[in-house]
């Protein structure tokens, strides 16, 4: 079986590759790596690939001789922070790999600057969709890596669109190398200026939130129109029902104005809510919704649902649905989300028996699925002259369905 060595080799500058790892490289007879890394270290062994194309390096791995060779992968940083070396584990399953640490661009920037970093939340913004909007929102400290559009310059610029202008950054470019660039200034003021693709970023909020934000906001928040809206007092129910965790990728199908997804995306600031609407002036007002809450994490798929339903569930599945108009094809959303997400969790409102009994009949056909029904009739005080009258609202049926398993997780 070919020996491969996997090693971290830090930000790039020999002189902080650990003891562990010279030796490492010194033992390989074949290095893999971007030109850039294998530079310093080509001397050391008798063929070189300027590669990290995993399917490349495959290739050179089935090519070596596993009686007298030793395979060197050199990856930067560390082996375990946001590495090439987690996809490698998975496509060498033949070879005996080792796995050789090395000092990552979080711990080589922190020392730099002096600054802690074990209370820091970090996330990539390096061919990730990521919310850093709501992870600097909600964390005194962040540490982003930049990568591809999203420059250091972008990501403050959207920063500032969202509120947080005022958060201190710190930009790291070209760390460990004789060109390495630090760059400090407001999320605003760094907005203004131009930096490489790759680099590190802290961003400090002195004023983070510190409790997750309370659910059923006013109707009167929400630019309304014609479209229709799922009042507050059912917002209530249906969200908590949902019980979305901070990170969930999350569906509101017949989003209309745009209150749930609102509300769905300020319960998952860390995750990804998509809100499917037919309607063009639904979608408008969504889009204004969105905007006047400034919510980064919320995605507008126009167009009919079912047409849509196949594509998102393959790009993205659902923790959590919220139905709230299904256009007559519930039974079949309901199929195809369980057929990409069997564990989701779904709410589905409803004013019509009807729905009710769709429901009621689907469910009892999937036994593995616990249907949990409640029929909600809110009364709001008016004021008639000197007296209170109640006016009643639509009573509204509030489904949920989920595993029956899963009930008992979520408590």
């Amino acid at each position: 079986m070919l020996q491969v060595k996997i090693i971290g080799i830090g930000p790039g500058d020999p002189r902080l590759l650990t003891a562990e790892a010279k030796e490492a490289i010194a033992g390989c007879t074949i290095l893999c790596g971007d030109k850039r890394m294998l530079a310093a270290y080509a001397a050391s062994s008798e063929k070189t690939y300027a590669t990290i194309k995993t399917e490349e390096i495959r290739a050179v791995a089935a090519a070596a001789d596993p009686e007298r060779d030793v395979l060197g992968i050199l990856v930067s940083g560390d082996v375990g922070f946001f590495s090439l070396a987690k996809v490698l584990r998975d496509r060498l399953s033949g070879c005996e790999c080792t796995f050789i640490c090395g000092i990552s661009s979080l711990v080589y920037f922190a020392a730099r600057l002096g600054l802690a970093w074990d209370d820091a939340h970090i996330i990539s913004m390096h061919g990730r969709r990521q919310n850093l909007a709501a992870a600097v929102a909600s964390h005194p400290k962040v540490f982003a890596l930049t990568g591809g559009d999203n420059n250091a310059a972008v990501l403050c610029r959207s920063l500032h669109e969202h509120g947080l202008g005022n958060c201190l950054v710190y930009v790291g470019e070209d760390l460990s190398y004789p060109t390495e660039k630090f760059t400090v200034g407001t999320a605003e003021e760094l907005a203004k200026k131009t930096f490489v693709s790759l680099a590190v970023m802290f961003i400090i909020n002195p004023e983070p939130m510190v409790r997750p934000p309370l659910f059923g906001l006013p109707d009167e928040l929400f630019l309304r129109g014609k479209a229709p809206m799922t009042k507050q007092e059912v917002r209530c129910v249906a969200m908590s029902k949902l019980a979305p965790a901070l990170d969930d990728i999350i569906y509101d199908i017949g989003a209309g104005t745009g209150s749930c997804s609102v509300e769905l995306a300020r319960l998952a600031p860390l995750g990804r809510v998509y809100a499917l609407e037919r309607k063009p002036e639904a979608l408008e007002l969504l889009e204004k919704n969105k905007q006047r809450f400034g919510l980064a994490n919320l995605t507008l798929v126009p167009g009919e649902a079912l047409d849509n339903l196949p594509r998102l569930l393959q790009e993205a599945a659902p923790q959590a649905v919220f139905i709230g108009g299904s256009g007559g094809g519930l039974e079949k959303m309901l199929d195809l989300i369980y057929e990409a997400a069997p564990a989701c969790r779904i709410v589905v409102t409803a004013i019509t028996v009807e729905t009710l009994a769709q429901v009621s009949a689907y469910c009892q056909k999937r036994p593995q699925l616990e249907l949990d029904l409640v029929q909600l009739a809110a009364a709001r005080g008016q004021l008639a002259g000197g007296y209170h009258l109640l006016k009643a609202e639509n009573p509204v049926f509030i489904m949920t369905l989920q595993l029956r398993q899963e009930r008992r997780k979520n408590v």
